[in-house]
């Protein structure tokens, strides 16, 4: 069951309610019994409990001690003779053609 959240019109009371989706939405204030506004909530976010929510959760286990036997080496990617996008360097502007002008 969803807990909405109201604000009064009338005194400016906010409080939330722990309804049911099928319950009509509450009318008036429980403070000075003023009219009611239902307010759009963000809701609650996800609750993941127990084991299986991440990838390597469902690894086989020879992945799993060959990864363990790995844990000491660098991984390939960091040890590459490539360099990265960050240490290539950057062409000045006036290394780059001129730009050809429309025929008319």
């Amino acid at each position: 069951m969803p807990t909405y959240e109201y604000e009064c019109q009338k005194c400016g009371h906010r409080f939330e309610e722990f309804q049911s989706m099928k319950d009509a939405p509450l009318a008036k204030c429980p403070k000075c019994k003023g009219k009611l506004k239902r307010l759009v909530g963000a809701g609650a976010g996800f609750l993941f409990k127990g084991s299986g929510f991440y990838t390597t959760d469902y690894r086989s286990s020879s992945y799993q001690e060959k990864k363990k036997g790995d844990a000491g080496t660098k991984p390939a990617s960091e040890g590459s003779a490539a360099p990265s996008e960050s240490a290539k360097p950057k062409p000045d502007a006036a290394a780059k053609p001129a730009k050809k002008k429309p025929e008319a």
